[in-house]
Parts: C-alpha cells; sequence; structure tokens
C-alpha cells in the first residue's frame, strides 16, 4: 500500500506541477503577448491557442483533482485533509475554468470571425482575472502537495 501511495503523489504532483505550470506560463508569457498585439492577432492566435488546449489543460486537470482526491481518500489525518484541499483547489480551477474562461473564449472565437465589440477589452479584462485566479488555485494545489511530499519524506527517514 505505501508504494501505491507513493505513486498516487507522485502523479499528483506531476499533473498539478504541470497543470501550474500551464497556467502560469500563460499568465506570465502569453497574456502580457496577448495584450501587446493587434487586437486581430491576439483574437486569431487565442482560438488556435484555446483549441490546442481543451483537451490537454483538461486531461490535466482531470488527473490532478481525481489523484488528490484519491490520495485524501486514501490516507488519514493532516495528509488526508491536505490531499483533500490540494483536490478541491484543482476542482476550483476546473470550474472557474469551465465558468469564467470557457464562456469568454465562445465569444472570442465569435469576435475572431466577425468583430470585437466596443467592450472587448472589459470582456478581455475579465477573462485574464479568471485565468489568474486558475493560475492561483493549480500553485496554491501544488505548493500543498509538495507539502504532503514532504511531510511523508520527513516521515520516511525518521524511521529506525
Amino acid at each position: 500500500m505505501r508504494t501505491f501511495l507513493s505513486l498516487l503523489l507522485g502523479l499528483s504532483l506531476l499533473s498539478t506541477g504541470l497543470l501550474a505550470g500551464a497556467f502560469g506560463y500563460g499568465a506570465a508569457n502569453l497574456v502580457p503577448t496577448f495584450d501587446s498585439v493587434p487586437i486581430d492577432m491576439r483574437l486569431d492566435f487565442h482560438t488556435q491557442l484555446m483549441r490546442m488546449n481543451g483537451i490537454t489543460m483538461q486531461g490535466a486537470m482531470a488527473v490532478s483533482a481525481l489523484s488528490a482526491l484519491a490520495l485524501a481518500a486514501l490516507t488519514r489525518g493532516r495528509t488526508r485533509a491536505l490531499a483533500a484541499t490540494a483536490g478541491l483547489l484543482t476542482v476550483t480551477s476546473f470550474l472557474i475554468t469551465r465558468f469564467g474562461n470557457v464562456p469568454i473564449n465562445g465569444r472570442i472565437k465569435q469576435w475572431a470571425a466577425t468583430a470585437p465589440p466596443a467592450d472587448h477589452a472589459e470582456i478581455l479584462g475579465r477573462w485574464e482575472l479568471f485565468n489568474d485566479a486558475r493560475t492561483c488555485t493549480a500553485a496554491a494545489a501544488f505548493v500543498i502537495l509538495i507539502a504532503v511530499a514532504l511531510r511523508r519524506s520527513g516521515r520516511a527517514t525518521e524511521r529506525p
């Protein structure tokens, strides 16, 4: 069972780290780039990026949430609470994406085919706020899972 839990923790760390890294890269690099190019270029690129990201990001969110919640179900005490918190933070990233970013992505796709409305800057600003929120929840989940791994590692080295 100990080996299985270690593998499950490893899967949680990997998937959550990839998720947080992808969101972090987007927030630190893609969004500022989006803001510095002409609006038609941003809309075209954003539409293509979302098409490519759809499956990979949803997959990372699903694996991250399920592995962290499975870890919570199979452990006790502080580890359970931390793993459950990480899983719920990842679910929160999914909910922010699904109900915040995705509807705006649909609008962006329409704008790319036609023209952006007069209030497009405000709507894109809202997309960026949702993006920042999901980046923070994913990063927090990753940090918590690192703490779980360090706790488990510390306990393993304390045993004679």
